[in-house]
């Protein structure tokens, strides 16, 4: 899929506030020379996308987020955040987040599981707005020129929980430790809230479809009006506590990864302690 840089400036001069539109002036962005960088991440849709996701951002699930503050305003960085919903709303909301409250506004680089990238039409749709595929050498690319990194360490079991698991974190992968230690990254926790019960799910078809592990089966056809609590916590300071030739001890990652879960964790009761109800 092909659209053209000046028909998505028209779009987005339509829908966008002169001051929005120049927000997007100075977003970080590495042009390889023909509009894209090197993983086809395209500064025009990515305001294109911030207007897009704007209807659920503000009309559907009326995000309200915190701790914007811990995020880098340059440099390397890893967010780490819980992942749930049956279909991945929560990193769409995460993504426009820190689009629309970072200062300077900075992309958050989506790190998907394999499949993502092959969905036909998503897959280039997902690659515009910044989205990489999980290979360890695209994320290593992107750290050392300076991006964040938007990772869900659950992965598909995450957003494949039954409703009853609700804000239980899944297996907890240490891929994003290693990459953390390794460049001297800071990690920087996150939790949403009220992405569990958008599109309660009771079941599965253990059919592969256009790359998906399978079907879900849930409740609603399309996600509830729930509202979203995005939360970000303190940096949990890698640099600091390890070396990065420390990246090559499994002890020393695993060990990492559990400092990330438990500050994940501490978000997610927070945000669930905070919340007035689920709507």
């Amino acid at each position: 899929m092909r659209i053209l840089p000046h028909a998505l400036s028209a779009m987005v001069a339509a829908g966008l506030s002169e001051t929005e539109r120049k927000r997007f002036d100075n977003l970080v962005f590495h042009d390889e020379g023909h509009g894209y960088d090197a993983f086809g991440l395209q500064r025009e849709f990515v305001a294109f996308g911030r207007l897009l996701t704007s209807p659920f951002y503000d009309k559907w699930f009326r995000v309200q987020s915190s701790g914007h503050e811990h995020i880098p305003s340059a440099g390397p960085g890893v967010i780490v955040c819980n992942h749930s919903g049956a279909v991945p709303f929560d990193g769409a909301m995460v993504w426009t987040d820190i689009v629309r409250k970072s200062e300077p506004p900075r992309v958050a680089r989506p790190v998907a599981d394999h499949f993502v990238p092959m969905i036909p039409v998503i897959g280039t749709v997902f690659a515009r707005g910044g989205m990489v595929g999980g290979s360890r050498g695209n994320a290593r690319a992107l750290l050392e020129h300076g991006e964040l990194l938007l990772i869900f360490p659950e992965g598909v079991p995450g957003i494949a929980k039954h409703f009853s698991q609700r804000y239980q974190l899944q297996e907890w992968r240490v891929g994003h430790a290693e990459l953390a230690i390794r460049n001297s990254a800071p990690v920087i926790p996150a939790a949403v809230i009220g992405a569990e019960e958008q599109m309660p799910q009771i079941g599965r078809i253990p059919i592969a479809m256009m790359g998906l592990p399978f079907i879900p089966i849930t409740l609603t056809p399309f996600p509830l009006p729930v509202r979203y609590h995005i939360l970000y916590g303190p940096p949990v300071p890698i640099p600091e506590l390890y070396r990065p030739e420390m990246a090559d001890d499994p002890a020393a990652v695993r060990e990492a990864a559990g400092r990330t879960r438990a500050a994940v964790e501490a978000l997610i009761e927070r945000g669930l302690a905070e919340r007035k109800g689920i709507f």
